[in-house]
């Protein structure tokens, strides 16, 4: 097994109509290796912190089977920090402030030790970063997957461009999508983007589920109705931790294949979502898993006579 994960390692501070935190680590790869930890390890990190980053939350991380050679601590700086607030409908929310701090000024490097893995995952970083992992690798990992957001569309198209060539698996929304294809049909939009470089296209529509498009074949997986959601933030990264890190544990990287992983990475979103931050996958056992995809799987199974 051989898992590389790129992202951000930072901090948040959340607002939702149900609940505020205080500031609490967050951030891409720290959701990304948290959820992919369930089922794959070890997990080979890529990231930048400032050092207000709690050694605690690397020594959690690593014992979870992280690999942290990849980080940099940049210890006289400070670490990135977003703080937002969700509205009532818990899609939408306000930025209210970001400080890129260490993140603004991320060089990733590479470690020899890293070289030859199975899957490469790109958390939403800048495309140049992204793109500066994948020409660092000597051999071209069996897939890679790569997460991007509307802001990199309309600040960094050319570099976007650059690395939806090089990769096998894209997740984005279904507004990101739109966006990027400029179609409002999905399965147009799928279209357009696969003709950009990615096989497979994951299209993420939070409480609404998750779409896999390939050329010639769509998937479609539900959301779990979760009685109470506290805070939505990393649960599309931890949709693709649990989305990866079977891919890694099964090397089947079919369709037949993707689409267990969307009901996996379904149903580790699912988790994220019930309370704030890490919390709820820092919470996790093995059957609480087992038992959460068992609803999933029931969500959608029946038996139809035609008459």
């Amino acid at each position: 097994m051989s898992l590389i994960v790129v992202g951000s390692m930072a901090f948040d501070a959340i607002e939702t109509p149900f609940g505020k935190s205080d500031k609490i680590v967050g951030g891409a790869a720290t959701y990304i290796a948290w959820s992919a930890s369930n089922f794959t390890r070890p997990i080979d990190l890529i990231s930048v912190v400032g050092g207000d980053f709690p050694q605690k939350e690397l020594g959690l991380l690593q014992a979870r089977g992280a690999i942290l050679e990849g980080i940099q601590i940049k210890s006289d700086k400070k670490s990135f920090f977003w703080r937002g607030k969700y509205h009532m409908d818990m899609n939408t929310r306000d930025t209210l402030e970001t400080q890129l701090n260490v993140l603004g000024e991320f060089e990733p490097v590479v470690p020899d030790s890293y070289q030859n893995a199975d899957i490469l995952m790109l958390g939403n970083l800048s495309p140049a970063v992204q793109l500066s992992v994948i020409d660092q690798l000597a051999t071209r990992p069996k897939l890679v997957v790569l997460d991007t957001m509307n802001f990199w569309m309309e600040t960094a198209m050319t570099d976007l461009e650059k690395v939806l060539r090089k990769v096998d698996i894209l997740l984005v929304n279904d507004s990101e999508a739109r966006q990027l294809s400029a179609q409002y049909s999905l399965v147009r939009a799928a279209k357009e983007i696969m003709k950009m470089g990615p096989k497979y296209l994951v299209i993420k529509k939070g409480e609404h589920g998750a779409l896999l498009f390939s050329s010639n074949q769509v998937f479609f997986a539900p959301a779990l109705p979760i009685d109470e959601v506290f805070d939505p933030t990393g649960a599309g990264d931890t949709f693709a931790g649990g989305f990866i890190g079977y891919l890694d544990s099964t090397k089947d990287f079919s369709f037949e294949g993707l689409k267990s992983g969307i009901v996996i990475g379904s149903a580790m979103a699912s988790f994220c979502v019930e309370k704030f931050g890490t919390t709820r996958l820092r919470e996790l056992s093995r059957e609480d898993i087992d038992n959460r995809i068992k609803q999933f799987v029931e969500l959608v199974n029946f038996d139809i006579s035609l008459v």
